[in-house]
């Protein structure tokens, strides 16, 4: 099984292609960016598959983040996966943006909680929290800076009680881009943390978390945390002066 998987979601546009048989990447490519996935994303993807052997008809299932994340860079990419296995018949899954920022640090089965979050503006994070191992500690979700790291504290504070040195250092690791603002709330609360993560997933992991993904349990639709920052502009309404109505009113066909 050959997956190719897609990642628009936060500042990269990024696309590889992983033999789930083997375990080995043929194809990787990941170009850091702001703005601009809408034109990279296309001709990075030629790339990638034109490097696999096959190229696309080789591939058996597509994998691509669905936030949370950018607005546009969400709609680029699911809107390419879905292109992409509508015309080589294969399923498309989706990947949580939060999941795959935490993968490699949950990979490393440390006895620490890890933290995905990712800056929302205006003090808000996007917040996902998993247990050693990788239980989920609640659903990704968007809140303030301090509620996530609230909820953080907690969870170290029960980790330290029942499975962890009491003395030990830092049990919490974070990653994305608001893992700084995080940290600062912990601080507060006299939780010893640390961003060990990045600002976007990690490629490798979105391909590897959409090959265990169940096509039936993991839609391609979009994760939208929040309202998008731009809003409909209000349709213009004409307001006849009051003489102009009277004249109105009383003019005859």
């Amino acid at each position: 099984m050959k997956i190719l998987a897609v990642d628009t979601a936060l500042q990269a546009a990024s696309a590889c292609v992983l033999d789930g048989e083997t375990g080995e990447f043929e194809a990787l490519e990941s170009l850091p960016m702001e703005r601009g996935h809408a034109e990279a994303l296309m001709p990075l993807i030629e790339r990638i598959c034109a490097r696999v052997e096959g190229g696309f008809p080789a591939l058996s299932r597509v994998g691509v983040t669905v936030g949370p994340g950018s607005f546009t860079g969400l709609r680029v990419g699911l809107a390419a996966a879905r292109a992409i296995g509508l015309a080589c018949g294969v399923p498309v899954v989706g990947v949580s943006t939060l999941a795959a920022l935490a993968a490699p640090l949950i990979v490393e089965r440390r006895p620490e909680i890890v933290g995905a979050v990712v800056d929302a503006r205006h003090g808000a994070v996007y917040y996902a929290g998993f247990e050693p191992g990788g239980w989920a500690l609640s659903l990704p979700r968007i809140l303030p800076a301090a509620e996530a790291a609230a909820e953080i504290a907690l969870a170290e504070a029960a980790l330290r009680r029942h499975g962890g040195d009491p003395e030990a250092g830092a049990l919490v690791r974070l990653a994305g881009s608001g893992a700084g603002l995080v940290l600062r709330e912990l601080e507060r609360r006299g939780v010893g943390a640390e961003a060990a993560g990045e600002n976007a997933p990690d490629i490798r992991f979105v391909a590897r978390l959409a090959l265990a993904a169940d096509p039936a349990l993991a839609p391609p639709r979009p994760l939208y945390l929040k309202p998008a920052d731009a809003k409909p502009q209000a349709p213009s309404v004409f307001v006849a002066a009051p003489e102009a109505a009277g004249e109105a009113e009383g003019a005859t066909p």
